[in-house]
């Protein structure tokens, strides 16, 4: 009978399970190209935006979807750059940046622990988004989304961030973790189709970066090889100039990245074979993870693709959108020519086209020294005088040109400085009518400050459903309240029972600072904020200067808000069972009203039918500014008795 070698049939398995795995690497990395061959066109017009941007404007995109510069076809030509795309781009992006709406959540029903856990999530997302600085990153994002029409957000679960919370045997820290918001261009997205017109309608998504081999070993804990990568870079080009000189412009050129290694990603969204989707990691020529989808982050606790898309103009079945360079473009083009035609017929004006009979002159010293002021021209005897050549004044249809592109800049981006442009018709309009054109101005990019808008909300929905999953622990979160005093509170997983985000503000690009304030002044002149006296209470005036911005030099100097915020700290002592002292210099009456509206809400409520010592706590303490009123009043009754008695 013939022995089995187990050891053999081991080391078959093995070398059978390697097979599989390389086989798997490799169908990953094709596919990558596959999609990468496919997006070329698009990421042609990208790196041609970026160039046009940053003022390499002589150049397009050839016959091979690659950017090429062109070169002069004359010496004396002139290619200067009049680079309107930058500015208008930089302004876009000052409007687009007061996009920072105030998110909230809608509770889950009606019940009261719903509308409290509401609340809780909605200061949730006010302190992820200060922690996180999600402000910056939006800028970021609508930069990209601004150049080349489609930018994105990737949102993980970092185990490493967040609060450290103990060590391990080997002292290592171990941290709650904590939500990270990335942003990611375009260049590092590949879709399963460019003709999917969202990230939802896609099968499958392939993130791609170049890593250093040193980071994979830190991320990941894999060694792999490293490699020239091409990546892209800026560098300088003397391309631009004009007769006898060059300009050294901006370009977006390849580099090379040494010691890197490509690490793709690809997501697949659940299937029947993989009803949990599937994650697949490749790092250089190794298979470093295989598993399903990390993030509970679909609707009902599915899984889903981490990724969040922002565009600047939509295009209809298709899933990159378009930015608006890509119809300045032709306009630049045709208003450096204007501008270079215009000036190179302004040298033949100044310069002259010198006329000479063939052999009465030296060519070769006219060319190099031309007709410097007291030259010593000398021809041939016997042949005719060298002349200049008479010239035309510039043509009135360049500047008509130049006019006319300069207001199709301004109908294409919806880019409009109103001051600049209509000087001479402002004068003779009403206010109302100069609010409309304002108004009117700024529709233009109304659509897309919605999609930031409508990218916010995702990430606001991505945060809380990330936190529902692994917020497992108890966390302190910080809220900056009313006058400017930090709220604390304390939640976890379970207080996240809804992730219906809304905006409590509309668009805020049509409104500025000025509007706001002027705003504020009519509904005080109209008496809309006065009490049922008709007076300014001390909180409505506090919460008017807030708005003014003037709120923080109120709440230094005015002591009835130094009062209630020394209530409300009070408020936060009681709820981790320390009684604060009443002292004399409190005003009763405040703080007695700012603790008993602290009692009546219904966190207090829900707090209290767990502890009832801390509603103990706070009746004893109310009764105590109650006596100390008490006294006071005697005190002051006691006075005027004493004055009286002394006339």
């Amino acid at each position: 009978m013939k022995k089995i070698n187990k050891n053999s049939n081991i080391v078959n398995k093995n070398s059978q399970n390697l097979e599989k795995e390389k086989d798997l690497v490799q169908s990953i990395i094709k596919d990558y190209e596959a999609r990468k061959e496919e997006r070329k066109p698009f990421e042609a017009q990208w790196q041609l935006n970026i160039n046009f941007l940053m003022g390499n404007q002589y150049c397009g995109i050839n016959a091979n979807d690659m950017v090429d510069d062109f070169e002069k076809q004359y010496f004396w030509q002139e290619r200067e750059v009049y680079n309107h795309i930058a500015p208008i781009i930089e302004t876009r992006l000052a409007k687009l940046n007061k996009v920072k709406p105030e998110m909230t959540v809608q509770p889950a029903s009606g019940d009261d622990e719903d509308v409290s856990n509401a609340k809780v999530c909605k200061d949730i997302l006010s302190s992820v988004s200060v922690d996180l600085g999600l402000s910056k990153i939006i800028s970021q994002a609508t930069k990209w989304s601004e150049i080349c029409g489609t930018s994105f957000y990737k949102l993980i679960w970092n185990d490493k961030a967040g609060v450290v919370i103990g060590t391990t045997l080997d002292n290592s820290s171990i941290s709650e973790g904590n939500v990270e918001v990335l942003v990611c261009p375009p260049f590092e997205i590949f879709p399963d189709s460019n003709s999917s017109e969202n990230v939802e309608s896609c099968r499958s998504i392939i993130h791609a970066r170049a890593y250093h081999i040193d980071d994979i070993k830190q991320i990941w804990g894999v060694d792999v090889e490293g490699e020239d990568i091409d990546t892209y870079n800026l560098t300088n080009s003397q391309i631009a100039g004009g007769l006898g000189y060059l300009t050294s412009v901006a370009k977006v050129g390849k580099t090379v990245k040494h010691n890197h290694a490509m690490v793709i990603e690809r997501y697949e969204k659940p299937t029947i074979e993989n009803p949990n989707g599937r994650l697949l990691i490749v790092a250089g020529d190794k298979l470093i993870f295989d598993g399903e989808l990390p993030y509970k982050n679909g609707r009902n606790g599915e899984r889903g693709l981490p990724f969040i898309q922002q565009i600047s103009v939509e295009q209809p079945a298709l899933f990159w959108g378009a930015s608006i360079i890509d119809r300045m473009i032709p306009v630049q083009r045709a208003y450096n020519a204007v501008k270079n035609r215009k000036h190179e017929f302004m040298n033949r004006i100044s310069m002259g086209v010198l006329a000479v009979e063939d052999g009465s002159v030296d060519i070769d010293n006219l060319e190099d020294e031309g007709l410097s002021p007291g030259k010593i021209l000398v021809y041939r005897q016997g042949s005719n005088a060298p002349k200049m050549m008479s010239s035309e004044s510039v043509p009135v249809d360049f500047s008509n040109e130049e006019s006319k592109l300069l207001e199709e800049f301004m109908e294409i981006s919806g880019v409009n400085d109103l001051l600049i442009n209509n000087v001479s018709s402002l004068g003779s309009m009403s206010g109302v009518a100069l609010e409309l054109l304002i108004e009117q101005d700024e529709t233009k990019i109304t659509a897309t400050g919605e999609n930031i808008r409508f990218a916010i909300k995702n990430i606001g929905q991505g945060i809380l459903r990330l936190y529902k999953q692994f917020a497992n622990t108890k966390r302190l979160g910080k809220v900056l309240g009313q006058n400017g005093e930090l709220g604390m509170f304390y939640w976890d997983k379970t207080n996240i029972t809804s992730d219906d985000v809304v905006f409590e503000t509309k668009n805020e690009i049509g409104e500025t600072v000025a509007q706001r304030r002027s705003m504020i002044f009519d509904l005080l002149k109209a008496g809309l904020l006065h009490d049922e006296n008709g007076k300014l209470s001390n909180a409505m005036r506090l919460k008017v200067l807030q708005m003014l911005g003037f709120g923080v030099w109120e709440d230094a100097l005015d002591s009835n808000a130094l009062q209630i915020n020394c209530a409300r700290r009070e408020n936060l002592e009681f709820l981790q069972n320390v009684n604060p002292e009443v002292l004399e210099i409190h005003d009763h009456d405040l703080h007695i009203a700012t603790h008993t509206a602290f009692m009546l809400s219904s966190e207090f409520e829900k707090i209290s039918k767990q502890d009832k010592k801390i509603q103990d706590s706070m009746l004893n303490h109310i009764r105590m500014h109650k006596q100390f009123q008490k006294l006071s009043i005697l005190a002051s009754l006691q006075n005027k008795v004493n004055e009286e008695a002394t006339k």
